[in-house]
């Protein structure tokens, strides 16, 4: 074979090897960017998690909030709005403190107990008196937001059943919930980031059991804190 032939057929089989290197690693890439998204996509829009439910509620402006009035619109507070004969702030303060003592001759209303704040991560003593306004409960959703974001087409009805669920409703540090106000997820958060995922899931709960809308900064916020918490369900109601 001449020297010519010789050197042609090595420069053949050096470009073979590197076109099979080539598909080697072209298939590695493919097999590494399948197994990420195996890995990471399903969790952002698994089921049953807050973040896919957040992309089922509708997103606009809010409205105007000319005419609301809490008692009028939603009902004085607290009403026993489940026949329990309890009303739902006593409810809500057996559910969500330890250590309850009730008041002696009383079934329904809470004297003292301890609360884990979700909103600050401390510890309150709660005590029925002069310092009652220690501990709050809070609307997750709060009444003036829903008003802005759909409320305001209901029938009175459906307020009070609004401001009285459960699901809408958690004993927290008082000025904390003051401090809130009727902030949405895009103005105010909860200090304690340990409950900004559990507290975001429950505002979308909330909004997508009554069918509320969430504005366009308020969907991004939410989104935000998702992100870290892809798998986070959505609380049931």
């Amino acid at each position: 074979m001449s020297a010519t032939a010789n050197k042609s057929s090595q420069t053949r089989k050096t470009v073979q090897l590197v076109l099979i290197a080539v598909a080697a690693l072209v298939l590695a890439g493919n097999f590494v960017l399948q197994s990420l998204g195996d890995d990471v996509a399903p969790a952002e829009g698994a089921e049953g998690s807050a973040i896919a439910a957040l992309e089922t509620l509708k997103v606009q402006d809010p409205a105007t909030e000319d005419g609301y009035d809490r008692e009028a619109d939603f009902g004085s507070a607290w009403q026993d709005a489940d026949d329990n004969g309890c009303d739902t702030r006593n409810d809500m303060l057996q559910r969500d403190l330890e250590d309850i003592v009730l008041t002696v001759g009383d079934t329904c209303q809470v004297a003292s107990g301890t609360l884990d704040d979700p909103y600050t991560g401390e510890t309150i003593a709660f005590e029925r008196g002069e310092d009652s306004g220690d501990v709050q409960i809070d609307h997750v959703v709060a009444l003036m937001n829903g008003w802005t974001t759909g409320a305001a087409d209901w029938d009175r009805d459906t307020r009070i059943e609004f401001a009285n669920d459960p699901l809408n409703l958690i004993a927290s540090d008082g000025p904390a919930n003051m401090g809130k106000g009727a902030k949405d997820a895009s103005e105010w958060l909860p200090d304690n980031q340990a409950y900004r995922c559990e507290y975001v899931a429950r505002q979308i709960a909330v909004k997508a059991k009554y069918e509320l809308w969430v504005t366009p900064a308020e969907h991004d916020a939410m989104e935000d804190v998702l992100t870290s918490c892809p798998a986070e369900p959505l609380p049931a109601s």
